[in-house]
């Protein structure tokens, strides 16, 4: 099995960066597809971001992009997201999650929550006006 443990997050002024870490471990890592997600009180958990097994793909909400970036470290078992240009809006509860097999990296399957067996337990990310 896989966990995941972030780390990061915290409290930053409008316009400000910050960047969350996921970290793997209980087994080999596996360069499935990976995600963030974020949910704010009253509303639904949203996709942020997605990367592929190698990296070399990557996807965006339209919300945050231009703003935010994804990567990976397969040595070091993390992927990462960069985040920007903050603003208020972007204040939430930020998970990371990562698939279980190998499939084809599309967007219903990096988009949709259902398709992630594995989920970290959640940092908080507060943007002050």
């Amino acid at each position: 099995q896989v966990q995941l443990v972030q780390s990061g997050g915290g409290l930053v002024q409008a316009g400000g960066s910050l960047r969350l870490s996921c970290a793997a471990s209980g087994r080999t890592f596996s360069t499935n597809t990976m995600a963030w997600f974020r949910q704010s009180p009253g509303k639904e958990r949203e996709f942020v971001a997605a990367i592929n097994w190698s990296g070399g793909s990557t996807l965006y909400a339209d919300s945050v992009k231009g703003r935010f970036s994804i990567a990976r470290d397969n040595v070091k078992n993390t992927v990462y997201l960069q985040m920007n240009s903050l603003k208020p809006e972007d204040t939430a509860l930020y998970y990371c999650a990562a698939q279980a097999t190998i499939a084809a990296f599309t967007t219903s399957r990096a988009t949709s929550p259902r398709a992630y067996d594995y989920w970290g337990q959640g940092t908080q990310v507060t943007v002050s006006s």
